[in-house]
């Protein structure tokens, strides 16, 4: 039974406003970003290979600076990534080897994967086919009304028991998963994530709890919690 890992690594990283080249290789607890995610997936002991979605030769060059820096026994490939993150990841998932039974999805800007929430995934996935990590909404929602201004605006509470927060990786059965973004290619459909992929072909998703940090590095300001949450987590060590 063949695991792999998509490492996502094209992305523009628009809303970084010019703070770092590069968000996936700036130097975060004394190694760039996207190493992290690749200590996790080593500690976790789950796949066998990684296919990296690189933005262009250059990047790519660096990206694999960065892995040669890093002892680890993976097989890596790699494929240019497409205008939009579902383009990305139609991309990677045609570059699997056949072979490939179950894939993890992986933003790389989450540099906060816990091996033991991978582990979790893992099981939930060989179980049920699909699954991802998530954490409950805590903050209390509002819908506000549609102008184009913020002031006065109409608020409307959204019942937060239900709401959970995508976070990723996101695993599927391999096949399941590609032709679900085959549809979506066919019928010209939209996504955000992998999950609404396959929502598309009413499929469900099991949801895996995530009791562990895993934010996302999107702005500036992410950088020095990031720091921190990483920091810590090595002292525990």
């Amino acid at each position: 039974m063949s695991h792999a890992a998509i490492f996502l690594c094209a992305g523009s990283g628009t809303r970084m406003r010019g703070a770092v080249q590069d968000k996936v290789l700036v130097p975060l607890n004394g190694q760039a970003v996207v190493l992290h995610s690749l200590k996790a997936f080593q500690e976790a002991d789950i796949i066998d290979q990684i296919m990296i979605v690189y933005r262009d030769d250059e990047q790519r060059g660096q990206l694999e600076e960065a892995f040669a820096s890093v002892p680890h026994n993976y097989t890596l490939g790699w494929v240019e990534g497409g205008k939009e993150r579902q383009d990305s990841v139609f991309n990677a998932l045609n570059e699997l080897s056949l072979l490939v039974e179950y894939v993890y999805i992986h933003d790389c800007a989450r540099p906060c994967i816990h091996p033991q929430a991978l582990r979790d995934l893992h099981k939930a996935v060989v179980e049920d086919d699909a699954a991802v990590l998530a954490h409950r909404v805590t903050d209390t929602i509002k819908k506000a009304s549609t102008r184009k201004t913020l002031s006065k605006r109409r608020l409307k509470d959204v019942p937060r028991a239900s709401l959970w927060a995508m976070e990723t990786p996101q695993a599927f059965a391999r096949e399941e998963i590609a032709e679900a973004y085959r549809r979506l290619r066919l019928d010209g459909l939209s996504v955000t994530d992998d999950t609404a992929a396959l929502a598309q072909q009413g499929i469900g998703v099991t949801l895996v709890e995530n009791l562990t940090p895993n934010p996302k590095l999107t702005v500036p300001g992410d950088l020095p919690y990031l720091e921190f949450l990483l920091s810590s987590r090595t002292a525990a060590v």
